[in-house]
């Protein structure tokens, strides 16, 4: 099947008038499978899946037999199937566009444990065959573009998957309210410190919650409330911070870059110049 880029979003815009699929694994994420595809002919025979399968519809609209019955998942909404159900797939109409995220059992069980603070027996589970819940669909979207944006930080595709989760799991897995928010003023001071002190490495958030000691989701959640900002955008802030006063001593961009974390001198570029209306060349020049 021929691969294309994930960037496109409707059926007009997609570069091929056939069928166009990119899949791929997300090793760190218990083996999370992506696909990324626009359908005008495929058709999908009867089959189940060992794990769930999500799958936000961007444009055009998917039908499946699911449960007993035909569904029909639009632009805006996400088709569900658990683990072990039988199902098809095929194009309604000129045909559709969507991605699909394929998370584990254990995956979905482990973020429904550290977001709501309880033990999760069993297999989480969802009684709708589609849910009607823009907003989520296009945050898949997103997370599915954080995987595969070289920029990103682990902190980053981290806090995605894991609000994307949490949000799917709290209104449409019956888990209700994420554990609340207190005075964690001191693990956060921890945390903060932590960063400031590995600016220069790709921190996870499981590392950062075991220094902060507490749940990564709790964590991602109280940093935001206390501090205004998530942990990736104050590492990245730290970065270009650290990043600045390299330059003004005359460092070239490109050592700077590996000195500070960055991916490449093009993401030193960019994230330099959102902050200071000049390209890092530019500053140190001066």
């Amino acid at each position: 099947m021929p691969s294309t880029s994930t960037a496109f979003t409707t059926l007009e815009n997609a570069a091929e008038r056939g069928d166009a699929v990119r899949f791929w694994r997300e090793q760190r994420y218990d083996g999370l499978e992506c696909l990324s595809a626009i359908f005008r002919l495929h058709r999908y025979v009867p089959h189940t899946h060992e794990t769930y399968a999500l799958a936000a519809v961007l444009d055009g609209c998917e039908t499946f037999v699911h449960r007993g019955a035909r569904r029909y998942a639009h632009a805006g909404q996400i088709a569900v199937v658990c683990p072990d159900e039988l199902h098809d797939g095929e194009p309604q109409g000129e045909g559709f566009v969507y991605r699909v995220l394929y998370p584990t059992v254990d995956l979905m069980r482990s973020i429904a444990e550290d977001t709501f603070g309880h033990p999760v027996a069993g297999t989480p589970w969802f009684k709708q065959s589609v849910l009607d819940d823009p907003d989520l669909a296009a945050q898949l979207a997103a997370l599915q573009l954080t995987f595969v944006d070289p920029d990103n930080t682990l902190l980053e595709r981290d806090a995605k998957l894991g609000r994307f989760f949490s949000t799917l799991l709290g209104r449409w897995g019956g888990f209700g309210e994420p554990i609340a928010i207190g005075n964690e003023r001191g693990p956060l001071a921890k945390a903060r410190v932590y960063l400031d002190e590995h600016f220069d490495r790709d921190v996870s958030l499981e590392e950062l919650a075991g220094v902060a000691g507490l749940n990564r989701s709790h964590l991602v959640r109280a940093f935001r409330k206390t501090m205004g900002t998530t942990p990736h955008a104050y590492l990245t802030d730290r970065r270009f911070r650290a990043a600045r006063r390299l330059l003004a001593v005359g460092e070239s961009p490109a050592e700077v870059a590996a000195a500070c974390g960055f991916c490449d001198q093009s993401h030193l570029n960019r994230v330099f110049k959102a902050r200071m209306g000049v390209t890092p060349g530019a500053f140190r020049g001066q």
